[in-house]
């Protein structure tokens, strides 16, 4: 059961994490900054989920990067596309479905 349950928690993860991305990224941002606001939220990821995640973004259109030569060492920089608003826009009309569902059925639950 503990295997099952933590398949389909990697497999909701993956598409929530997307969802936190494009929102996150409406303001640029390098990816450990990104790690580090998740984990300050509750939400633990690792560092080596992160990099891939961005370059799909990025290879899609979604986001896109840049790097900035600064004090310190460089970091690159990603911020949201217009195709990304319109991709994070459908995905959260999806998740407010979802939730309005679950809600639904867990109060619907409650009351039998």
């Amino acid at each position: 059961m503990d295997n099952e349950l933590g398949s389909i928690e990697t497999e909701m993860k993956r598409g929530f994490l997307q969802l936190l991305v494009l929102i996150i990224l409406e303001k640029d941002a390098y990816g450990y900054a990104m790690v580090r606001a998740f984990r300050d939220l509750g939400y633990e990821i690792e560092e080596n989920t992160i990099y891939p995640l961005l370059r799909r973004l990025e290879s899609k259109g979604l986001i896109q990067g840049k790097w900035k030569i600064g004090e310190e060492r460089p970091r690159k920089f990603y911020i949201v596309t217009d195709s990304g608003r319109e991709m994070r826009d459908g995905l959260l009309t999806i998740w407010k479905k979802q939730d309005e569902i679950i809600k639904h059925l867990t109060m619907e639950n409650k009351n039998v």
